[in-house]
């Protein structure tokens, strides 16, 4: 007998958002409802738009680099790399280009892969909190973002919006010391020498406490009933739907920037790139911790670069740092943020302002193949899997 048909229930229209906690921000899903299962689901996005590209065509070249920081602002110092790429291209187009010095590009990712960590530990955090298991892995996760802000706080002067790279490099070299409040190797020691301090964070305490999620999570009978076949996107509809970063490669497809349009140091470097093959939340989650490995063997080779490269110029740039020549012509700058491909699409005329200038954010792509994943499971499931996506509002929206 189908129980289901014979109760005859009313198909039911819900909005869940724009203000709701478990939309990540103001964001909105219209989901159709036959009792509990979902047959359909329509994201609602706009609520937060804030004219971020055509503010940027309004703004000098330089002036749009602390409002990428704004994108995904967990990820500021990945999104100032794209934007210094593409502009960078475009400054090749002229005869007196000088392109970055290997420290600035040593000092550039590893910027980027200690973003990639922060993002990663909010993630998971965010989609154990999802799950209904709120404090032990949010502050666990939180704990270890404090180290890394600490050096993004002594390095940049911001703990989030970081306005750090330049065309040409960085804004400035690593410093001598820096202080941190967080407990790294005693709890009575908060002056640190910098490189001391980056050691033992990439080498003893971030790989501890990426196993230590591994530890407490990934056979954790809850995450694993919650997780297992939910949200299923698999590789073909992966790749229809331009899905990027974690959620293309859960889907089994090895794709990843750094390694099909190497950039800066990468080629040079020896890494993995993360793959899972079944395309749900607990895959979107594995993937994630592989990457937080990968990073992590990352870092410690560009720490070998940057101690080799002590006292070595951290910008490159001629005529000034904050007033570049950009010549006439497009480009299109792309890096492997945390949540996907992040890409600027760039035109100058010539003159101190882009004549267009577009982003193509991971957030907003990955959104496009929710309801797919969505499709014939409960209202609870599609908390799990907006978390597993992993959005930003303020990158969705621009």
């Amino acid at each position: 007998m189908d129980v289901q048909r014979d109760l005859n229930s009313d198909r039911l229209i819900v909005s869940m958002g724009p203000q709701h906690p478990s939309t990540h921000g103001v964001f909105r899903m219209m989901v159709k409802l036959n009792g509990e299962t979902i047959e359909r689901l329509e994201p609602v996005m706009g609520y937060l738009h804030r004219n971020h590209e055509k503010i940027g065509e309004r703004n000098t070249f330089i002036q749009n680099m602390p409002f990428t920081d704004r994108l995904d602002y967990l990820t500021s110092l990945s999104n100032n790399f794209g934007y210094a790429m593409g502009v960078e291209k475009l400054m090749a187009l002229g005869a007196r280009y000088s392109p970055p010095t290997r420290r600035a590009e040593a000092i550039r990712v590893l910027m980027a892969e200690l973003t990639r960590l922060v993002s990663h530990f909010w993630s998971v955090g965010f989609l154990m909190n999802d799950l209904g298991a709120f404090f032990t892995p949010m502050m666990f996760a939180v704990e270890e973002r404090e180290l890394v802000l600490d050096f993004f706080e002594a390095t940049t002067g911001s703990r989030m919006m970081c306005n750090y790279l330049r065309f040409g490099g960085v804004a400035n070299d690593l410093p001598e010391r820096l202080r941190s409040e967080a407990s790294l190797i005693n709890d009575r020691v908060r002056d640190f020498n910098t490189m001391e301090y980056l050691w033992e964070m990439i080498f003893e305490r971030l790989p501890r406490a990426v196993d230590q999620f591994d530890e407490y999570l990934t056979t954790n009978e809850i995450v694993t009933n919650r997780c297992i076949g939910v949200g299923t996107l698999t590789r073909e509809d992966a790749i229809a739907y331009s899905a990027a970063g974690p959620v293309l490669r859960a889907s089994g497809v090895p794709y990843d920037v750094r390694r099909a349009e190497p950039y800066s140091i990468y080629p040079e470097l020896e890494f993995d790139v993360a793959v899972r093959y079944h395309g749900d939340v607990y895959d979107r989650y594995l993937v994630r911790l592989d990457e937080m490995r990968q990073s992590l063997r990352i870092l410690q080779q560009v720490y070998n670069i940057l101690k080799a490269t002590e006292g070595e110029p951290f910008f490159s740039g001629r005529g000034g740092m904050y007033s570049p020549r950009i010549p006439a012509g497009e480009s299109y700058g792309r890096v492997e943020n945390p949540k996907g491909e992040l890409g600027y699409y760039v035109i100058s005329d010539g003159g101190q302002n882009p004549w267009r200038y577009h982003v193509r954010a991971p957030s907003f792509i990955n959104l496009t193949a929710l309801e797919r994943m969505c499709l014939g499971h409960k209202v609870a499931d599609v908390v799990a899997i907006l978390g597993s996506i992993d959005i930003l509002l303020g990158e969705v929206d621009r």
